[in-house]
């Protein structure tokens, strides 16, 4: 009979270390630019699109907005993103890129083809591992919590 509360047996402890492994393997490229992981990741977001609201970036990162704001804060105090109230609802903060903050995508260019690397994987498994993960991160947040009607 196999044991299933062993590290081997589980799913979770696999993606844990290779979230580690992977932001290991990040933190000297992003270094080189100033930024921290969870800093490169809002970076992305607002790179994709300039001028989004705190919310919609925390929607698009999966994170809440306590913490979100103190990530926003370093950005903001680095030079690379604005924070500002929007003119049409005063309740909402849009996030702006700072000239920096547009220049540092040019310098991070490379990055996404260097991870690519460093997997070690084929285009098809890369492709086909992300495919995965988009789903099991979708399968798990649609998982009622503790203590809420399915």
């Amino acid at each position: 009979m196999t044991d299933h509360l062993t590290l081997d047996e589980q799913i979770c402890f696999p993606l844990y270390a290779a979230s580690r492994a992977m932001t290991a393997v990040y933190r000297p490229k992003l270094e080189r630019l100033g930024l921290t992981y969870p800093q490169y990741l809002v970076m992305l977001a607002l790179w994709e699109r300039d001028g989004r609201s705190v919310g919609d970036v925390c929607h698009a990162l999966a994170l809440d907005s306590g913490t979100l704001s103190p990530l926003l804060k370093r950005l903001e105090a680095a030079g690379l993103v604005r924070r500002q109230r929007s003119t049409a609802d005063e309740r909402r903060v849009d996030i702006q890129l700072t000239d920096r903050g547009r220049a540092l995508r040019d310098e991070a260019r490379d990055i996404p083809d260097e991870m690519a690397v460093a997997c070690g994987l084929s285009m098809d498994e890369f492709l086909a591992l992300r495919s995965t993960l988009r789903r099991l991160t979708d399968s798990l947040t649609a998982q009622p919590n503790e203590g809420e009607e399915p």
